[in-house]
């Protein structure tokens, strides 16, 4: 193994070993949804998309080259083009434009009232991190913020892979109940 878990795993998934492409799908899927679904918009068409990536990755494994990046690095930039390419070939109706598809690009600039609510927002997420424990708090900003896999936060907190997946499981939920109230 080297130190590129997901590199290892997509060697194997090169060698059409299906038990690594499920251990693959566990370890990347989170964050290539994460991905798609920022570019995409809606969680339907990121969970298409997520199907439609993991197809593609099982297909063109064999062309991953660890000399040339990280195993992420590849899967994120997979998703990254099939969410763009998906979005191309969108019709102007199913993007919502009839005529002028300019209009159907977001806004990217923050508005007073964007910026207030963001703030809120930030501020809401940040009292709700500090209801966990802090190294459970750090987890999670490790998986989901930082995009460290399971393994290596086990690993580094020194518990069993399963604790580390009741961790953010349970802190996961905690937040939702936080955010909801």
């Amino acid at each position: 193994m080297t130190e590129d878990p997901i590199a290892d795993l997509i060697a194997k998934v090169a060698a059409q070993d299906r038990a690594a492409f499920r251990d693959l799908y566990s370890a990347a899927s989170s964050k290539l949804l994460g991905v798609l679904l920022r570019i995409l918009g809606t969680r339907t068409e990121a969970e298409d998309a997520l199907q439609e990536v993991f197809t593609r990755v099982w297909l063109r494994a064999a062309r991953f080259d660890a000399t040339k990046g990280r195993g992420m690095t590849w899967l994120i930039a997979i998703a990254r083009n099939h969410a763009i390419d998906r979005l191309r070939t969108k019709s102007p109706a199913q993007a919502g434009a009839e005529g002028d598809e300019l209009d159907a690009v977001p806004d990217s600039r923050a508005n007073a009232e964007g910026t207030l609510i963001a703030k809120g927002e930030a501020r809401r997420i940040a009292d709700c991190f500090a209801t966990l424990e802090p190294e459970k708090a750090q987890a999670v900003r490790g998986a989901y913020l930082d995009g460290l896999s399971y393994i290596d936060l086990a690993d580094h907190y020194a518990v069993p892979l399963n604790t580390m997946r009741t961790w953010l499981r349970r802190s996961l939920l905690k937040l939702r109940e936080c955010m909801d109230q």
